[in-house]
């Protein structure tokens, strides 16, 4: 994943953009949390059913469920954000974050609801979609296409070997609250999008 920055010139970092509407959504999040907590999470949480209140498909992605969580999603965000804006277009960019975002939230409540005794489990954070440009930028880049080249196992065995490493990568952030099928989900958007370098233009060198 050499290349210029495609993303200077055209207005401020994509990245920088994202952390700034983590600020701001957070900033809504808690001020509607002064009136009601359950008002907030009705507001930004995705739940089951989707179809009750859709803006939160796309809000969830930029919500936090308190400052800790906020900060965490921010550091990622901010170690491979960078590297993947170097690549792309800034609608690219903010284009696949909401879409993988949105996606790994999706599979969540699916699995949720699906293994869940009653109510699913409200979801929300960036971590699905920060999950999704850590796939992307370890699968897109130079030296892993030359490395899975010399593997002899086959175009499908070099994916399968990535989806293998996108499990135990989400099992290293296992921990009681966390949404790891989200993280999954992220992780293998991201890698499959990198393996056909979906974010590619045709300025790159």
């Amino acid at each position: 994943m050499s290349g210029r920055d495609l993303s200077a010139g055209s207005g401020r970092s994509p990245t920088v953009e994202t952390l700034g509407a983590f600020a701001v959504v957070f900033a809504a999040q808690s001020l509607v949390a002064l009136l009601s907590e359950g008002l907030s999470y009705g507001l930004f949480a995705l739940a089951p059913p989707v179809s009750a209140r859709p803006w939160t498909l796309l809000v969830s992605v930029y919500a936090h469920d308190g400052v800790g969580h906020l900060l965490s999603n921010a550091v990622v965000l901010a170690l491979v954000g960078f590297a993947v804006e170097r690549v792309t277009t800034k609608w690219r960019f903010h284009a696949f974050f909401a879409s993988a975002g949105m996606i790994a939230g999706l599979a969540q409540i699916a699995v949720s609801s699906a293994v869940t005794t009653g109510r699913a489990p409200a979801v929300l954070g960036a971590s699905g979609a920060v999950f999704g440009l850590a796939g992307y930028l370890l699968a897109g880049n130079a030296v892993t296409d030359t490395v899975l080249r010399r593997l002899p196992i086959g175009a499908r065995g070099r994916v399968g070997l990535l989806l293998v490493l996108a499990g135990g990568v989400t099992l290293l952030t296992a921990a009681p609250g966390v949404a790891l099928v989200a993280h999954f989900t992220g992780f293998v958007v991201g890698v499959l999008a990198g393996r056909a370098h979906l974010l590619r233009t045709g300025g790159e060198t």
